[in-house]
């Protein structure tokens, strides 16, 4: 019997291993040829006759829609901004220190004390002392002064829950204020607004 020679053994073998020459399964071999008619179709489809987008064509068109958003939404927060109120809600003051922590205090200091940008302490604001000057100094920046427009990488809400954060730094006594730099200004708020 071991002289008999299977039909369905190959005639190799490696150490002893002997491979069997079995048929694939039917449902194998159906999904082995529409993957190949899959690619076929998507190559014409894609690459030859360029019917439909590709995946640089897709971004791009997604990136023009985000931007129109993007813009629209600038544009509407800078026409509010004139109208705003620093927000007392402190989901919204905590979401602003932790911008502001990331974002803007490597030059204004943990604490709004002031290092390379002004302090943000005390009344001798430079950009104006109301709420909507504090929001368009971050939102358009200051350029000649080193600071960054932000609005290029913040979202409006964030714009505001980072300026509402500064309106409550303001009269707090961190240790080693920078010296004022403009002459006093003193915005309208409550006083009690805060508190």
């Amino acid at each position: 019997m071991s002289e008999e020679k299977d039909p369905l053994l190959m005639s190799h073998e490696a150490d002893g291993i002997k491979e069997l020459d079995n048929n694939l399964p039917r449902w194998w071999v159906w999904l082995f040829n529409l993957c190949i008619a899959f690619s076929i179709v998507y190559v014409l489809y894609y690459h030859v006759l360029n019917m439909g987008m590709s995946s640089a064509e897709a971004y791009d068109a997604a990136m023009k829609i985000a931007n129109e958003q993007k813009a629209a939404a600038i544009a509407k927060f800078e026409t509010d901004m004139a109208t705003m109120e620093p927000s007392t809600d402190q989901a919204v003051l905590s979401a602003g220190q932790k911008t502001f922590v990331t974002y803007c205090s490597p030059c204004h200091g943990m604490e709004g004390q002031g290092l390379v940008g002004s302090n943000l302490t005390d009344d001798y604001w430079i950009h104006g002392s109301e709420f909507k000057d504090t929001l368009k100094t971050i939102s358009e920046g200051v350029p000649a002064k080193g600071m960054l427009t932000w609005k290029d990488q913040m979202r409006p809400s964030e714009i505001y829950a980072v300026g509402s954060y500064i309106f409550t730094l303001r009269g707090t006594n961190p240790p080693n204020p920078k010296a004022p730099e403009n002459e006093i200004t003193t915005p309208a708020i409550d006083a009690g607004m805060f508190e």
